[in-house]
């Protein structure tokens, strides 16, 4: 697992896309930044495009939960009925004359789990992984009560910082206000350095915290997984939606430049060696691994899994993501869709 910080800075060129780090702070979140995407929020919909299959007994396909109104049966006409609301198949059917009623949903709750260990604290180009994390889930929150909903978060660096699901502006504004200080390298890295199961111990208060009917977004690296988070993602599955945002930086798809790099976790420091030919080649393999099971546990949970790089336009992945996210998960790098 490549969590350490390279104690110095390796030769690269300026990646397409990165963030500019005269306007915008790279290593922890900024809170006018986060307060202005409120903007680039505006054309971002939280709802699949594609209906997604469920996990549930049947393998029925439902779209994403949300506010508006379900059918729920048809009655027979009563003075006083909405014509509009006709249902002419029944009626025709039956030879009586039948209304379709419908039921209005509640507001979804929309919570998002953001992973501030250790490993997020990193990055080769662009911003660190816990601000691009902290970027989608302001993002996340605006698009959540702008559609009139309920913005919640469980953040998890060491300890776990719940906020319950709120209404409107303050409900961004509280989420926010956490997650700047949450961000913090200082902090963050040191909180959780031995705690090599806190995704699943995150998973498991997330339930807590996302009543049923949510839609839960999960922003991490995911390099915590183990066969206890197949169990919790399923067990989330069953009563609420969840999307997967896999965070990665260049230097988790490719190996660095030939040498030999020293890196550090803050406490131990080691060298990475990816000289030889034989070297980079482990390395790529190690990497292409982890993106492979991650994709591959998404899959089985009926996941939507989307990719965002420490160079993206955080907004734009969004975007593009969740409107592809119904038709399959997105293939990690080196692979091809199923």
């Amino acid at each position: 697992m490549l969590s350490h910080l390279f104690s110095r800075e390796m030769p690269q060129e300026p990646a397409s896309g990165a963030v500019d780090t005269r306007t915008s702070n790279v290593v922890q979140a900024d809170t006018n930044e986060l307060i202005q995407l409120r903007l680039a929020a505006r054309n971002l919909t939280l709802d699949s495009s594609k209906p997604a299959r469920s996990v549930l007994a049947g393998a029925h396909r439902s779209r994403f939960r949300g506010r508006g109104m379900d059918y729920l049966e048809s009655r027979g006409y009563q003075p006083g009925d909405d014509i509009r609301n006709m249902d002419w198949r029944v009626t025709a059917r039956s030879g009586h004359p039948h209304v379709k009623v419908y039921e209005e949903e509640r507001e979804r709750p929309v919570v998002s789990l953001v992973d501030l260990s250790p490993g997020m604290f990193f990055a080769t180009r662009g911003a660190f992984k816990s601000v691009v994390a902290a970027r989608a889930a302001a993002l996340i929150g605006w698009a959540t009560v702008r559609h009139g909903d309920r913005c919640g978060a469980l953040l998890f660096n060491g300890g776990h910082h719940e906020l319950r699901p709120m209404g409107g502006q303050r409900g961004v504004l509280r989420l926010i206000r956490a997650l700047v200080p949450a961000t913090d390298p200082s902090r963050g890295m040191v909180l959780t350095h031995n705690d090599d199961n806190h995704l699943n111990g995150a998973l498991e208060r997330l339930r807590r915290v996302a009543r049923p009917g949510s839609l839960v977004f999960i922003l991490s690296d995911f390099y915590a997984i183990n066969n206890d988070t197949h169990r919790h993602l399923k067990e989330l599955r069953k009563h609420n939606d969840v999307v997967a945002c896999q965070i990665f930086d260049v230097l988790e798809t490719e190996p660095p430049p030939p040498g030999r790099y020293p890196v550090t976790n803050g406490e131990q420091t080691s060298i990475l060696d990816v000289s030889q030919r034989e070297q980079r080649e482990r390395y790529a393999r190690y990497f292409a691994h982890h993106h492979h099971a991650v994709r591959e546990l998404m899959q089985q949970c009926a996941i939507p899994l989307l990719r965002i790089s420490t160079t993206d336009n955080v907004a734009d992945s969004l975007r593009n993501g969740l409107a592809n996210s119904g038709r399959a998960v997105t293939p990690a790098v080196g692979e091809s869709a199923a």
